[in-house]
């Protein structure tokens, strides 16, 4: 992503993702490609939180933690959806949304408050449809029959 596509609605991001990537079935998941836009949005935003030196410590934290939700919910998916493996590398990616929020709330001072407004409504969207899917899958679990 280019700078001047740093304001990109999630729709326009979209458009702009690789097809090889749109194809593969893990895309049809909305966590996975808000995930994957917030990665891509992170990515910008550590410019700006470099330029201040308390930024930069953060930096590192958050494009790993944002990486590390993605990276999450493509392990999980390989392990095959629905088994026990999957379930607990989804909370892994959900611990991984938490951390990426905290640290968007610990950049309040450096990013632009619209910026960090939008960037924690994004996370707020993945860690709730984490929680559900986790949710959903954990009392299939418990409860084949239903």
């Amino acid at each position: 992503m280019s700078n001047e596509d740093y304001s990109l609605s999630f729709n326009e991001w979209e458009e702009k993702t690789p097809k090889r990537l749109r194809e593969d079935p893990l895309w049809a998941s909305t966590y996975y490609r808000l995930a994957m836009y917030l990665y891509d949005l992170v990515w910008l935003d550590c410019e700006c939180l470099r330029k201040d030196y308390r930024g930069r410590e953060i930096v590192q934290q958050l494009i790993r933690s944002a990486g590390g939700v993605c990276a999450n919910l493509e392990e999980a998916y390989g392990r095959g959806v629905g088994t026990p493996d999957y379930i607990r590398i989804m909370r892994i990616a959900l611990g991984e949304a938490r951390e990426s929020q905290g640290w968007y709330l610990r950049s309040r001072h450096v990013l632009p408050p619209e910026v960090l407004e939008s960037r924690m409504q994004i996370c707020v969207q993945i860690i709730t449809l984490l929680v559900r899917t986790i949710s959903s899958h954990r009392d299939k679990l418990r409860n084949p029959s239903s």
